[in-house]
């Protein structure tokens, strides 16, 4: 059935038309024009692939969200699927151009090696996208590794200044009987204003040393 999308039409019609070299070199020019033609197909995907791939970095390194995570699986799963493809084919190639084949013309040697060529190109090509999802995904766990350490230090410093402050509360609240600063009548203004210098003290103390 053919269609828009069926790469061999362009193949047929110049069957069709009965000149060129498909009619006249035999048919192990045949299988090398359909080897090439089904080689071909991968290049505009792979250019797509990497266009994607490059826009997925910038999104990547401006917010990374579980969104880019899971793109970035699907992607590393699509590179796994191409170079499942893309390898047998390098496997043909290279015994028919290698000339182990007795059904292969000397004189399409030269075409064959040239579809080989462009089959190591395509399996380089999606060596390196490959490298660059594992690059992309260390970059976005070292941003969540960044993200949860700063939220740890914040809730650090939240919980160090409270370490003060609650101690001075469970003192003043143990309820003894002889306490005399229960009875100051500026006790409670007293006690309140240390607790916010203390608080006010350690903030910038944490600001001087960058640690907020």
């Amino acid at each position: 059935m053919e269609g828009s999308d069926d790469p061999f039409i362009d193949l047929r019609e110049r069957l069709r038309r009965g000149k060129g070299r498909l009619r006249t070199m035999g048919s192990d020019y045949l299988t090398y024009a359909h080897l090439d033609t089904i080689v071909d197909q991968y290049f505009p995907l792979l250019e797509q692939l990497g266009e994607d791939i490059e826009q997925l970095e910038e999104q990547l390194i401006t917010y990374a969200d579980q969104e880019v995570l899971r793109t970035l699986h699907v992607f590393k799963r699509e590179m796994i699927l191409l170079r499942k493809a893309i390898w047998p084919l390098r496997e043909v190639l290279g015994h028919v151009e290698r000339g182990e084949s007795t059904l292969i013309h000397s004189s399409t040697h030269i075409y064959l090696r040239d579809v080989y060529d462009h089959t190591i190109q395509l399996i380089e090509t999606t060596e390196t996208y490959r490298d660059m999802l594992a690059g992309m995904m260390d970059i976005y766990l070292t941003s969540l590794s960044n993200k949860l350490n700063e939220t740890m230090k914040v809730l650090t410093v939240i919980a160090t200044i409270f370490i003060p402050l609650t101690f001075i509360v469970g003192v003043y609240g143990m309820n003894f009987t002889v306490m005399p600063e229960l009875e100051w009548p500026w006790g409670y203004p007293l006690v309140m204003g240390v607790m916010l210098m203390l608080a006010i003290g350690m903030l910038w103390a944490f600001r001087k040393k960058h640690w907020i």
